[in-house]
């Protein structure tokens, strides 16, 4: 058993927490005063600061969905831009390599050239080389068969023209005779 504030009246159980009436009217004059107070004067000011932090936070986030846009803006151009100088990094490498090749084409076309030039002036210089030495030889041979001649007949074959007939002859009949063994 508990005994009531101020008297000597035992109070039940569930009493105790049930105030009395007139404590009910003060605590409701009080809060009414507090809850128009907090109506009248803070409410409005914390909205006021809640509103403007809410325009700051919205303001914030709009400026950052421009900044992540003009970053993907910039990324895409960056990558386009990546894009580009590879493929031109690409045609320079093929351009170099068939630039290459058509040099190597060129100096084996240049050698090959060169090449058959020195064959040509090669069998030029053979050739002409060949007509000489026949020439010469031939002399000598007409030399060698008009001596021989002239010691086989007896007689000198001084005479320029018919010596030059005889030992043309003889060339002729020799060369023809080579050819037909060959």
């Amino acid at each position: 058993m508990i005994l009531a504030e101020g008297t000597s009246e035992e109070v039940e159980g569930w009493k105790i927490l049930v105030p009395e009436p007139q404590e009910i009217v003060w605590s409701l004059i009080f809060l009414v005063i507090f809850a128009v107070v907090f109506i009248k004067f803070i409410l409005p000011r914390l909205n006021a600061v809640l509103d403007e932090r809410s325009e700051k936070i919205e303001g914030g986030l709009k400026k950052a969905e421009e900044v992540q846009q003009q970053a993907d803006q910039l990324k895409d151009e960056q990558e386009q831009e990546l894009a580009a100088a590879r493929q031109e990094a690409a045609s320079i490498r093929e351009k170099a390599r068939a630039d290459g090749a058509a040099i190597v084409e060129e100096a084996k076309a240049r050698a090959e050239a060169e090449n058959e030039r020195i064959l040509t002036a090669g069998r030029q210089q053979l050739s002409a080389e060949r007509t000489t030495a026949a020439a010469q030889l031939k002399g000598e041979v007409g030399t060698l068969a008009s001596d021989l001649a002239s010691k086989i007949v007896g007689e000198s074959l001084t005479d320029d023209e018919r010596s030059r007939r005889v030992i043309d002859r003889f060339l002729d009949d020799l060369e023809s005779s080579q050819t037909a063994t060959r």
